[in-house]
């Protein structure tokens, strides 16, 4: 498994295993099983309710904890709590994470972020990060944070590859974080003639070529599976790459294409009448 250096000299895996709504047991197997494939990233949340289920996963897995690196997010109304990190580390049983994300960009982010950059401090996290901050709002929390941002964790695809974004993070040295990094499951993205053509090329799923391609590109896809073939397949990477042109190619697909739509307004609506315990 390769690994990117971040801003404060940390390396972490290139590629991670999403387990956004996988639930319980479904989750341990499926992160047990990953973890055994040879995955050493994964990506949870506090929204996701199945951090018990990464953790016990993490601490019966054969690998040491120190390869593993672990993420999850803090929802908006934690952002406040000085013991939201403490209560996540219980959550998991573990004693330390590697990557603690703001989950959204509404609440009160600075007070949360200060709150994260107190627990990089004491060694409870080792790197900080945000997670949909696509508005000004990313620039606010650039100005007032002591400890600049490692990740951005945003969706990221080739129908919607986000340089913009990408050009905003990198006098940060921040690395951009891909959720829907294969566009949904999208069958018309992983039917795409270019894709079809390339991976024919190099024996691979068209899948495989997606994730190449932001792994070349210096983002940290995020894919989400439970299917051990599929889990096997995201992570068989690094027996070949791709020319110049073939990745230009890819990113000639690039149309502006979201599958996650909703406003700021929309999401200070909705994202901050959720209460999680």
């Amino acid at each position: 498994m390769e690994k990117v250096r971040l801003n404060n000299g940390m390396e972490m895996p290139c590629i991670g295993l999403g387990v956004f709504q996988v639930d319980g047991n479904t989750c341990e197997k499926a992160v047990s099983n990953a973890l055994a494939l040879g995955y050493r990233h994964i990506d949870s949340a506090h929204h996701y309710f199945n951090e018990a289920a990464v953790g016990k996963a993490v601490r019966e897995s054969s690998a040491a904890r120190s390869e593993i690196w672990v993420t999850s997010k803090i929802w908006p109304n934690e952002y406040e709590d000085e013991t939201a990190v403490d209560r996540m580390l219980d959550r998991f049983g573990l004693d330390y994470l590697d990557l603690v994300i703001l989950h959204q960009q509404v609440g009160s982010y600075l007070a949360g972020y200060h709150n994260l950059e107190k627990a990089y401090e004491a060694g409870k996290i080792r790197a900080i990060g945000l997670s949909n901050f696509e508005s000004e709002r990313l620039e606010d929390v650039l100005s007032h944070a002591e400890v600049k941002p490692q990740i951005l964790q945003v969706e990221c695809h080739p129908y919607f590859q986000q340089w913009d974004l990408q050009k905003r993070i990198a006098p940060y040295g921040m690395k951009m974080e891909c959720w829907y990094p294969l566009g949904h499951g999208d069958a018309g993205l992983l039917n795409e003639p270019v894709l079809v053509s390339i991976a024919e090329k190099y024996h691979k799923s068209t899948a495989q070529i997606i994730l190449k391609w932001h792994v070349i590109e210096g983002r940290i896809p995020l894919p989400k599976s439970t299917n051990p073939v599929h889990q096997k397949e995201n992570i068989d990477l690094f027996d070949f790459t791709l020319t110049d042109g073939e990745i230009q190619q890819i990113e000639a697909l690039d149309c502006g294409r979201r599958y996650w739509h909703m406003t700021l307004a929309q999401q200070e609506e909705k994202f901050l009448n959720i209460h999680l315990d």
